[in-house]
């Protein structure tokens, strides 16, 4: 009795540690939404700072449309649960463990195309919800780095 007691004591703090883990992100989707050929790169100027803020999938596989975001310094916030970023290089990041690179961000951070360059997942967020041409500026942008557009729903 007295052993399974000091058992149960040593555990708790493991099992209270592993429930305030941070969660991961979605599954991904099943098979490469990328071309593995196709040409890839992610935009160098983009900063933390300009991603900071709320955001809201219009399109994605890998992330549902509506999907709210928002970023802060260091981490990112999706759905309601707050995962690690760290920038890895000019508009790449190390989110909860995978690559998301930044493909597209407008002039006035307003709408981005983001992506996993190994093809796990692919989304298209606006700070408005309402991106209007620059929709199409970001799914031309993805269509370019390979992304299979057609798998990506929207909102």
């Amino acid at each position: 009795m007295i052993r399974a007691r000091r058992l149960l004591l040593l555990g708790l703090p493991l099992l209270l540690l592993a429930c305030g883990a941070r969660a991961p992100l979605p599954p991904v989707a099943a098979g490469p939404l990328r071309e593995a050929t196709a040409p890839v790169g992610s935009q160098v100027d983009v900063t933390e700072a300009r991603l900071a803020g709320d955001w809201q999938v219009i399109e994605g596989a890998g992330l549902a449309p509506g999907t709210r975001l928002s970023f802060a310094p260091g981490s990112l916030t999706l759905a309601g649960r707050t995962l690690p970023l760290v920038m890895t290089a000019p508009g790449r990041f190390d989110l909860a463990g995978q690559q998301i690179w930044v493909h597209w961000l407008d002039a006035d951070n307003r709408t981005a195309a983001m992506g996993d360059p190994q093809g796990g997942r692919v989304w298209i967020m606006d700070r408005s919800g309402q991106p209007g041409e620059r929709l199409g500026a970001a799914r031309e942008i993805l269509d370019w780095y390979g992304y299979d557009l057609a798998r990506m729903t929207r909102g």
